[in-house]
């Protein structure tokens, strides 16, 4: 092989462009089938998806290493497998989601109230209604029932799964109306909010890890009918390599639009997806339902989460109903853990050393540590609010 063809192979593989990407190779890998004989902890397969009972869910979390098996399996099916899973009655007590959504409607109501109107990024303005960072001002304006929501078990084990600890909750709960039309089929965060210019500029390791920062998800807030226009997904298509590139070319649609597959969903379903796999909601074709779910968008902690969220403000909002709910034991502590993780920075940095010096390791305590061990000491809720707003002077450069 000569230098020149050596080095252009070297350059394509790694500097990926509007071009980049066959149409065959995408086709072949989106036939795929799945097999529920490989995914031995489903409940079944529908439409090319893996589906996932709650109840068992929540027996499995109970045993620490079926727990393991089961997010292993999860991995596996994000990232080789259909790359998307649901989870029946992810959070099992309904009344907790119909208090959540009567919290959503009063946000919706009071920001229109206010002038405001929140665009979605993919659907045309006035097709949705949407609160950006819903985690935040859910957790402010219902504290206890913002704990009860995240201490789902099925939350928790899937952004652990593909994320490990100290991931970083971020939510907006969309809804869309009746007549509400469908998003352009795409892929998401990083990478997927790039216009094609802006992901050139990335070298193709970059393409690779992205899918790797967060993890897609979703709550359902009512029962979702196809005609309501649930989210479509094209099974398989996250493991194309250059489809953040490829996705938005005429003929990369067409294949979404041929092959997408879409399931119902009931109130209290979860849906999780890798953010690379192509996907897009719905036609709302209904005349009366509005369709209603909170989307879930986990970070990292090796990253950043797409929103500002002021975590020393919802600690202080949620530790007095986790302290009451611990004290009474109407939450489990793993349960709490769970809300916990939703409420607290779970990552040291950044920081100022001078200030916040490491004390036994190499990092400072987070956010979450203290709050759980606050908890644990049983301090006094003022307390715990002076202990929060003092370690936010302490990270001030």
């Amino acid at each position: 092989m000569d230098t020149q063809t050596l080095t252009s192979r070297r350059r394509q593989k790694v500097w990926l462009d509007k071009e980049s990407g066959k149409i065959d190779a995408f086709k072949e890998l989106v036939a795929q089938a799945t097999n529920p004989h490989e995914w031995p902890l489903a409940s079944g397969v529908v439409k090319n998806v893996l589906i996932y009972d709650g109840s068992r869910v929540r027996e499995i979390a109970r045993d620490p290493d079926a727990r393991l098996e089961l997010m292993a399996e999860w991995v596996e099916a994000f990232s080789t497998g259909p790359g998307v899973i649901v989870i029946k009655r992810a959070i099992a007590d309904l009344s907790v989601i119909d208090r959540a959504t009567e919290v959503f409607n009063a946000i919706v109501k009071a920001e229109k109230a206010g002038g405001k109107a929140a665009a979605d990024h993919f659907a045309k303005p006035g097709a949705n209604d949407r609160i950006w960072n819903s985690l935040q001002k859910h957790a402010l304006a219902d504290p206890e029932n913002f704990a009860r929501y995240y201490a789902s078990e099925a939350i928790a084990m899937a952004s652990e799964a593909w994320l490990g600890r100290g991931y970083q909750m971020t939510a907006q709960m969309n809804r869309v109306n009746p007549g509400g039309k469908a998003q352009v089929p795409h892929r998401d965060y990083h990478l997927g909010f790039m216009s094609p210019e802006q992901m050139q500029g990335y070298p193709g390791h970059i393409h690779a890890i992205s899918p790797v920062l967060t993890l897609q998800g979703a709550v359902a807030h009512c029962d979702m009918p196809v005609e309501s226009g649930p989210t479509l997904f094209l099974p398989y298509s996250q493991s194309f390599f250059e489809g953040y590139l490829a996705f938005g070319r005429p003929e990369f649609q067409a294949v979404f639009a041929e092959h997408h597959v879409q399931l119902p969903l009931a109130k209290g379903d979860a849906v999780f997806f890798n953010p690379a796999l192509m996907h897009g909601a719905g036609n709302n074709v209904s005349k009366d339902i509005w369709r209603m779910a909170n989307l879930l968008q986990v970070s990292s902690a090796f990253g950043r989460a797409m929103e500002s969220v002021d975590r020393d403000a919802m600690c202080k909002a949620v530790y007095p109903a986790l302290l009451a709910a611990r004290s009474s034991g109407s939450l489990t502590s793993s349960q709490v853990a769970n809300a916990i993780a939703a409420t607290a920075e779970g990552y040291a940095f950044p920081t100022n050393l001078d200030s916040d010096p490491p004390v036994g390791g190499l990092a400072p305590k987070t956010q979450n540590t203290m709050m759980t061990e606050a908890l644990e000491a049983g301090m006094d809720p003022d307390a715990f609010a002076a202990m929060v707003e003092m370690l936010a002077v302490k990270r001030r450069a």
